[in-house]
């Protein structure tokens, strides 16, 4: 799939930037500044899956494309848990 209005060029840049995203919010959890059961944490890693995927429309691949919709559905799901979270803001076991 190609976006005929995306350069090339500009479609790796996204990519990278997808790439750092994705780097920067494993740096930020690893150094604990960022806790994985945050909406941030989710909300970035959507982000970098989605910015990769489109990274991925000018050298097209296909595991990669499959892992990073994995990410994009998963992240959904980890945001919509934590907005439907319980007054008591404990998130379901």
């Amino acid at each position: 799939m190609t976006f005929d209005f995306l350069s090339p060029a500009l479609a790796d840049a996204i990519g990278l930037l997808g790439f750092a995203l994705y780097v920067g919010n494993y740096a930020l959890l690893t150094l604990h500044i960022l806790c994985s059961r945050s909406t941030a944490y989710f909300t970035i890693n959507l982000t970098a899956a989605s910015a990769v995927l489109i990274g991925l429309t000018s050298n097209f691949n296909l595991p990669a494309a499959l892992i990073q919709t994995f990410f994009i559905v998963i992240s959904c799901v980890g945001i919509v848990i934590r907005l439907r979270r319980p007054a008591s803001g404990r998130l379901p076991v």
